[in-house]
């Protein structure tokens, strides 16, 4: 197994991002049915659970904190409206008679990769927003309160959040009227981004990390700390948060750790699913925010 730490190091990422999404836009572009994309799903996820064992970034963050069965919740809950939302983006496009606007002359590669590059903006721009206004945050918050990053807590969110960041990334799409078979295209690859950018893999992609929004610059985010919490927003790729002037990466000489995750301000976030889905509802103090979520924080 030691000899295959290195292996998975550099190949995990090319695999999940190449290999995996590049086979499902084949399938796609051939005229495959739709039904084969769920076991190409799962075929991603056994691969990255495999990944994060064989090369870990934190073996503890392999064994359940109590928190898997939840988090399996949460990823079938949030996927099936990541596949919802985008799936109907055609359909919400012919009510508003649009279509016109779509590039459809492009390759099906092509108009994916413009469909990620919008929505991606759009999510981006929604997550950033999360850590500045107040009643976002309560949202935004449950998935903050994760203590270890692997590949299930990529959509360990409350739903309503969830579908707050999936409209602002789907709502120019329908603009543009983007067609179905590119719809559910771009809902895979979400799903495969999200395994990737919290996937608990040491991975090695040299300065692809300044582009890619994946786990190596990810973990940065999840610090407790809302100084470094406030950084590296980006779903698919870091270019809005060199714009923005939130990307951050510096090389550490110890990995980030369970007690460096979380929210500082609450500790003791409820850790159930039902809770999770009730507290942001729940009375709650300035005190229980981060800084950076707060009018008074410095910029």
């Amino acid at each position: 197994m030691i000899h295959l730490r290195p292996l998975v190091r550099w190949l995990y990422l090319p695999t999940m991002l190449i290999g995996i999404n590049g086979l499902a836009l084949t399938s796609l572009a051939s005229g495959a049915s739709f039904a084969f994309l769920p076991p190409l799903l799962l075929a991603a996820i056994a691969l990255t659970f495999g990944a994060e064992r064989i090369a870990p970034y934190q073996r503890n963050w392999n064994r359940s904190q109590g928190d898997l069965g939840r988090d399996v919740i949460h990823a079938v809950v949030n996927e099936g409206l990541n596949v919802l939302s985008v799936s109907s983006v055609p359909l919400i496009a012919l009510a508003f008679g649009s279509g016109a606007l779509w590039p459809g002359h492009w390759s099906l590669v092509l108009q994916v990769i413009f469909g990620l590059f919008v929505l991606d903006f759009g999510v981006t721009m929604a997550h950033y927003a999360s850590h500045r206004l107040e009643w976002l945050w309560r949202f935004h918050a449950v998935h903050h309160s994760i203590k270890r990053l692997y590949g299930f807590n990529g959509l360990m969110k409350h739903p309503l959040h969830q579908g707050i960041e999936m409209l602002a990334g789907t709502a120019p799409l329908v603009v543009l009227g983007m067609p179905l078979d590119v719809g559910i295209a771009i809902a895979f690859c979400t799903a495969t981004q999200l395994l990737v950018q919290h996937a608990n893999v040491d991975l090695r992609i040299g300065p692809l990390r300044r582009v890619l929004a994946v786990a190596t610059v990810h973990r940065f985010h999840h610090q407790g700390s809302p100084v470094l919490g406030d950084v590296n927003f980006g779903l698919f790729t870091t270019i809005w948060d060199h714009l923005l002037g939130t990307f951050h990466y510096e090389e550490r000489t110890t990995p980030f750790s369970s007690t460096q995750m979380g929210i500082d301000a609450e500790p003791n976030y409820p850790v159930r699913y039902l809770d999770q889905l009730r507290r942001p509802f729940q009375p709650s103090t300035s005190a229980e925010l981060p800084a950076l979520a707060r009018s008074d924080s410095p910029s």
